[in-house]
């Protein structure tokens, strides 16, 4: 108990430095692969901290690492800087009102996640040098976690081959352990090419990649009632041809996301929909080009590291929180829809609590509390090769939706800033628990090593250009 409490005040020492990174970061929202700032402000600080830092980590120009202590084991925290488009918003302003129009928005609150994250590391590495405890602790600056596979491509290439355990985190509007609950999923476009002509006077020249498009969103349809119902299915016209309706298209891309529970149901699945699309070419006499953009595996529990991770949220308690806190909550959660709040505590199985606008209780453990779909990251990959624990920590009103101008909204708040601080205690202490007893992710580490890892994304796929070394 004295370490976790000497590690509570190694967070708090310099909390004020990570409250500021992150709302830094949130100033200059940027997408996947476009972190240039966000990047540089975590390497800046990895610097100032005493860290050895090697930049372009696992070969991408906007990842980071960070690295203290000798000797394992090695802890890793993994952070995440990227932005969202389209959710531009004002900080503390209770309407939608946007910074830029249409422009990036911190809407899942990775500027808390990674300088959440880097408090826990810097926490760590302090705690290492007061005490001489043997041991490594990293942090590792993460980009295009939304939609760019950012670490899948880190771990293609052997960026975390060396570390015995991986701790992460995301803001939430409740505090607990993160459920091993997401889902593969890989994203495709599909690129049909016919023969345009006058869809009238010589309709009978013409091979419709319009037609092959919307004949393989039929085909999908008919396969919806033969896949497990834990599957999804999503589809967006990226390019429907042409604005012209008497022409016959030549051309069409289709965008599909395909998910599934589990690693080994995700590739038949993807089989299935592009035998679909190589049937839809072949009814039209078009030709179909595959294209995979990113993917990512599921996560994969790790109890040991789910029940630690839990005696550390008990040992901290609830957050405290100011009454400016619960009334500024209070007025974010009247822009929210009842049904949103009432679905909030569904989602997370625990009885609705009316009036509440911060949710500060500590929830028991329960190892794979909800059937609900947490969606997917690519944190589920790291878990396939590292034992990994993720936790998600109150940083919002209870309702607010990930990806929503709330959620922007509220990413430099008081309750932010707290809810952030909270979640590196949680995260430092259950790492220096670990180094204190590294027989804890012994048993974890040799289940990893009976998983058959697979990548989603074939080694022809490549992040963007704009990601790469040169």
């Amino acid at each position: 108990m004295q370490n976790e409490k000497t590690i509570w005040q190694l967070v708090d020492q310099k909390g004020h430095i990570f409250e500021t990174l992150s709302d830094r970061v949130w100033d200059v929202p940027e997408t996947n692969f476009q972190e240039v700032f966000s990047c540089a402000l975590h390497r800046k600080t990895l610097l100032e901290q005493g860290f050895r830092v090697k930049e372009c980590a696992g070969g991408l120009k906007t990842a980071v690492m960070g690295e203290s202590g000798k000797g394992g084991p090695v802890i890793a925290f993994l952070g995440e800087f990227d932005a969202l488009p389209n959710l531009s918003q004002q900080a503390n302003v209770f309407h939608a009102a946007p910074v830029i129009p249409d422009g990036n928005g911190h809407g899942c609150g990775h500027n808390l996640l990674g300088a959440g994250a880097l408090a826990a590391a810097t926490a760590v590495k302090d705690w290492l040098e007061q005490t001489g405890t043997p041991g490594t602790v990293r942090y590792y600056g993460c980009p295009a976690e939304e939609g760019g596979a950012g670490k899948v491509f880190m771990i293609r290439n052997g960026a975390f081959e060396s570390v015995d355990c991986a701790i992460s985190w995301h803001p939430f509007a409740f505090t607990t352990v993160c459920p091993p609950s997401s889902l593969a999923n890989v994203c495709i476009d599909f690129v049909f090419t016919g023969r345009s002509s006058h869809a009238a006077m010589s309709p009978h020249l013409g091979r419709s990649a319009l037609d092959a498009a919307e004949l393989m969103n039929v085909g999908v349809n008919y396969l919806r009632e033969h896949m497990l119902p834990t599957s999804r299915i999503h589809y967006a016209y990226i390019n429907a041809g042409g604005k012209a309706a008497n022409v016959v298209q030549s051309e069409t891309r289709i965008r599909y996301m395909i998910r599934a529970e589990k690693l080994e149901d995700l590739f038949p699945l993807q089989k299935r929909v592009e035998n679909i699309a190589h049937g839809a070419a072949l009814m039209t006499e078009t030709q179909v080009n595959i294209q995979v953009l990113s993917g990512m595996a599921n996560l994969t529990p790790a109890p040991k590291l789910e029940k630690l991770l839990q005696h550390n949220i008990e040992e901290l308690g609830p957050l405290q929180l100011s009454s400016t806190d619960y009334q500024y909550a209070q007025d974010i959660q009247a822009t929210i829809p009842q049904t949103d709040i009432v679905s909030a505590y569904s989602m997370m199985e625990i009885p609705y609590q009316e009036n509440v606008s911060i949710f500060n209780e500590v929830i028991p453990y329960r190892p794979y509390f909800t059937k609900n779909i947490l969606g997917s990251t690519d944190i589920g990959d790291v878990s396939w090769i590292v034992p990994t624990v993720q936790l998600l920590a109150t940083t919002m009103a209870v309702g607010t939706s990930l990806h929503s101008w709330q959620a922007t909204a509220q990413g430099k708040s008081s309750l932010a800033h707290k809810g952030m601080l909270h979640a590196a205690k949680i995260m430092a202490a259950t790492a220096i628990n670990i180094l204190e007893n590294p027989h804890i992710i012994q048993n974890e580490s040799q289940n990893i090593k009976n998983k058959n890892y697979k990548c989603v994304i074939p080694p022809t796929v490549m992040p963007p250009d704009s990601a790469k070394l040169v």
